[in-house]
């Protein structure tokens, strides 16, 4: 069991338990522990946690200290938070003991954007410990961002990009749902909007920066709008009831520009259940350039299993990387891991102070 590349989990929440086990499965890879934010998961076994019907003889662990000093992961995926400010003593925490991190929150993409500072710490940390950073996830991190970087390859030129992703809700659990404003009131929706406690999608200009920075583009403004999507349904999931009338989910959209000229807009109408209403799920980019290139994917490409898969499948990726802080832009693309990770390793198993 020495020879395994350990893996620490943050996070006992729908993308926690997900990701934690997808590591199960993987050869060469072992869940060596899992930190809990919620004080009320302390020494219960992972195994109940993550909803197998077994325990597994690892115990969640809310001092992330202690967890290390247990543990001794040479990599950890952070599913705690969205946001820089919120995921980053966690993180820090993770790299002065040399612990390469993997993070899903949404605002990670491309954390330069929002928080530069914070971007510039974690990469002098980064480089200080011998440790790699990478933001991921399925949007940002995927589809609306590397996904395109990707097909604008064989571009000659590109003058717009216009991508839209419709998905699923149902599958998330209650604090995604929130900041959709998934079951108020239209009222109620406006009113979090103006609290903060409704956001819409979280990362388009994370994915828009990507984009930009992949391509050379300066970026001089974005503009964003959300509306509630209002339900004509009973629907349901077993997190949340929206009766006729109230908010079903929310369409976010935003637009880039260079100077006055839109470069990029991107639109995600996200809510439960949409079939209830003939809505289709899918994901469409359009690049108006030489050539003009139009990709349709339906339905949409799971949200919640995409995000575990490429938390995990870049495991090798960040391994093999050099000290410093990553967009999904910056690493080789992910791949699926179908045999032994560590043989994926360049240099044979990760070593860090641990050993």
């Amino acid at each position: 069991m020495n020879n395994l590349i350990r893996v620490l989990v943050l996070g006992t929440g729908q993308m926690g338990s997900g990701i934690a086990r997808l590591v199960l499965q993987k050869h060469g890879l072992q869940l060596a522990g899992v930190y809990a934010r919620r004080k009320q998961r302390e020494g219960i076994d992972v195994g109940r946690v993550i909803g197998l019907d077994c325990d597994l003889g690892i115990h969640v662990g809310i001092n992330l200290e202690e967890v290390l000093a247990r543990v001794r992961p040479h990599v950890a995926i952070q599913a705690t938070c969205s946001r820089v400010a919120e995921g980053l003593e966690e993180i820090s925490t993770l790299l002065s003991h040399g612990v390469h991190v993997i993070s899903i929150a949404e605002e990670m993409a491309f954390p330069r954007y929002r928080s530069p500072a914070i971007a510039d710490r974690l990469e002098g940390m980064a480089l200080q410990h011998s440790a790699a950073v990478l933001g991921t996830g399925i949007n940002p991190g995927f589809v609306l961002d590397l996904l395109i970087i990707t097909l604008t390859g064989v571009c000659a030129d590109v003058q717009a990009i216009n991508a839209q992703r419709v998905n699923d809700l149902a599958p998330y659990g209650p604090s995604v749902l929130a900041t959709q404003g998934v079951g108020l009131t239209p009222e109620d929706f406006d009113k979090g909007i103006e609290s903060g406690t409704v956001v819409g999608h979280i990362g388009f200009p994370e994915s828009i920066h990507m984009m930009a920075s992949a391509l050379g583009w300066t970026i001089d403004r974005i503009e964003e709008e959300r509306e509630p999507i209002i339900s004509k349904v009973w629907r349901e999931t077993p997190f949340v009831v929206v009766k006729p009338g109230q908010v079903a989910g929310c369409l976010h959209r935003a637009v880039a520009y260079r100077g006055e000229q839109p470069v990029v807009t991107l639109k995600h109408p996200q809510q439960i259940h949409p079939h209830l209403e003939g809505v289709e799920t899918g994901d469409v980019i359009e690049i108006t350039g030489t050539p003009n290139l139009r990709l349709i994917g339906t339905p949409e490409i799971p949200g919640g299993v995409g995000t575990c898969a490429l938390a995990v499948n870049m495991i090798p990726r960040v391994l093999n990387a050099r000290p410093g802080l990553y967009s999904m832009a910056e690493l080789p693309v992910p791949a699926a891991i179908l045999g032994d990770v560590r043989k994926l390793l360049s240099k044979g198993v990760v070593k860090t102070r641990h050993g």
